[in-house]
């Protein structure tokens, strides 16, 4: 085995912190690292699974995706600062998603003359040094940090996985220079039980007096929330709750799957929607619950806001006035408030007529979303794609869904979603997420069928060679769903709120169209040998799904490519 390194000494902490998974894109400065792997391998020695990704995007997107559907942090290698600069907007997206990561940066050498072991020995490594690598994400991360001595890397990588996974949870960065790496360590008994993180944070009991009275006193009570549901458990505790006060639950913008679509007390996913109703609305796990130039409560309305991270401390310009703001756990404050009312005196006439009124809501609702689904003549439409998909998965299908503009609702009205963990977004709002989290969730599920639905757009920023590669590599096949219109649909209509009646729209010119169109399915072929269907017609909409999801199930990836109405032809 020989000199025990901080190389070994690193990959052997992330395998007893519960990583299974290393997702990498390696580089000069990993000598130590690819000889500790081998040392390991030989050896047979226990250590996290390598999964090469040809680009880092794909490779820190992967290591999300598994978070997200598991709630496991993974670990991800890349490359100095060009590699760091390369996960681009993957690292917003766990910073915003809330999800936990740990990512690991080689730095350029420190000695030029053979000072030390692994001192530089190539061009690169001189170009490569700069000032402030870690400052490269630092906006994004909740922890950064430089290994010094090969000494205490095991308290390192137990420190910044805590940190990881303590709430708000989000990605954690460390950087070591090769000789660092091959410096000899100190093998150290492992007890993770110091280093937990942060236990949940629950309510008052005077708090949970104060909500509880108010939801029993209100006669519009009103839930919204956005991810309550990446804490599966909370699913079944909101459940509890809505339905025992008969209180209707909006979903804005989901990131997960939070009250099932299915329930009567499901009010859809329109963010100001019976806003202005309420007297008293419970935000739980939200990020916008509403959009204030377009309206809000009345100054009436009592507003309780729930969340991990209530006030939003890393986006400098956010508010959402509300009487009390409380930094809880979503889980075990929804369990604070069932036990309370499970004493409380109801008022079971009052309760009734209100679930009978947003029952027959959402009853109502879902006759709309029918009526937005017919059979098209000519051009597909989102909303007929999506409910021919619906049709053709079943309720433990993971959808990982990257749409946009007009077509992600289509997706959140058609593709109803009602167990927990089968519906997962980035959470953020850099596209190129879908591939690499539909890898990561299948290796996190792999008897589970995988869908992933995205736009062309979302498809290309996915880094589509280096995804179906992998995919095939590390057999990892899930169904793809181009919502192909050709364009960004979102500029399009951000320039419309603007400019209404302006220029752009009198002439049709948003710069946005994706003409002449690429075969984009035939990528995902070339690549990984995945299998490509390229769809016009709207028969062959549900042949083509059907072919997908059979291609997957025997272990080959599949790209449904489906042309819909261009953006350049919508004025």
């Amino acid at each position: 085995m020989g000199t025990y390194t901080a190389a070994d000494a690193l990959i052997e902490s992330l395998h007893s912190a519960g990583v299974s998974y290393i997702f990498t894109n390696l580089g000069t400065d990993h000598p130590a690292l690819i000889e500790s792997w081998a040392k390991s391998s030989v050896n047979h020695l226990p250590m996290p699974e390598i999964i090469i990704c040809p680009h880092e995007t794909v490779a820190l997107s992967a290591a999300l995706g598994y978070a997200q559907v598991t709630g496991r942090a993974q670990a991800v290698i890349v490359h100095v600062d060009v590699g760091t600069q390369n996960l681009g907007g993957a690292v917003h997206n766990a910073a915003r998603g809330r999800v936990p990561v740990f990512i690991f940066a080689g730095a350029s050498s420190f000695t030029i003359e053979g000072e030390l072991p692994a001192s530089r020995t190539d061009y690169i490594q001189f170009i490569q040094d700069v000032y402030d690598q870690r400052g490269v994400v630092r906006g994004y991360t909740k922890w950064d940090y430089e290994i010094k001595t090969g000494k205490n890397v095991q308290k390192l990588v137990h420190r910044a996985m805590q940190i990881a996974n303590s709430e708000p949870k989000g990605p954690v960065y460390l950087v070591g220079a090769r000789e660092v790496l091959e410096e000899e360590s100190i093998k150290l008994p492992t007890d993770l039980t110091k280093w937990n993180p942060i236990s949940p944070a629950a309510l008052s009991q005077a708090d949970v007096k104060k909500i509880a009275e108010a939801c029993l006193e209100a006669k519009n009570p009103l839930v919204i929330t956005s991810y309550l549901g990446r804490n599966e458990p909370a699913v079944d505790e909101l459940v509890a709750f809505s339905e025992r006060l008969a209180i209707p639950v909006v979903e804005v913008s989901p990131s997960y799957m939070n009250f099932p679509s299915s329930n009567p007390l499901h009010l859809g996913f329109s963010r100001n929607a019976y806003i202005d109703e309420a007297d008293v609305v419970i935000v739980i796990d939200c990020d916008l619950p509403w959009i204030p130039l377009k309206g809000g409560p009345r100054d009436t309305a009592r507003v309780f806001y729930m969340d991990v991270d209530p006030l939003k401390q890393d986006l400098p310009l956010w508010y959402i006035p509300s009487e009390q703001f409380y930094q809880v756990n979503s889980l075990v404050a929804l369990q604070q408030l069932n036990q309370f009312l499970s004493g409380a005196q109801l008022n079971r006439s009052g309760i009734e007529v209100r679930r009978q009124r947003v029952s027959q809501e959402h009853a109502r609702l879902r006759d709309t979303w029918k009526r937005e689904v017919t059979t098209p003549s000519e051009v597909i439409t989102p909303e007929y794609l999506t409910a021919c998909l619906a049709e053709l998965i079943d309720d433990d299908t993971v959808v990982i869904n990257e749409t946009c503009a007009k077509n992600a609702v289509a997706v959140t009205h058609h593709l109803a979603r009602n167990q927990p963990g089968t519906l997962v977004t980035s959470g953020g709002s850099s596209l190129g997420w879908g591939g690499g989290a539909a890898i990561g969730a299948k290796l996190a599920h792999p008897d589970k069928t995988v869908v992933c639905v995205t736009g062309d757009g979302a498809f290309i920023f996915s880094c589509p060679t280096a995804v179906y590669w992998a995919s095939r590599r590390y057999n990892a096949p899930f169904l793809t769903i181009i919502y192909n219109n050709q364009g960004w649909e979102a500029p399009r209509q951000a320039t419309l709120r603007v400019h209404p009646d302006g220029v752009s729209r009198q002439h049709n010119r948003y710069w946005n169209d994706f003409e002449p169109g690429a075969a984009l399915d035939s990528v995902a072929h070339a690549a990984g040998g995945a299998l490509a269907i390229p769809v016009v017609q709207v028969c062959e909409v549900k042949d083509a799904i059907r072919r997908g999801l059979e291609a997957v199930k025997n272990g080959t990836s599949a790209v449904v490519n489906v042309m819909l109405e261009p953006v350049s032809t919508t004025v």
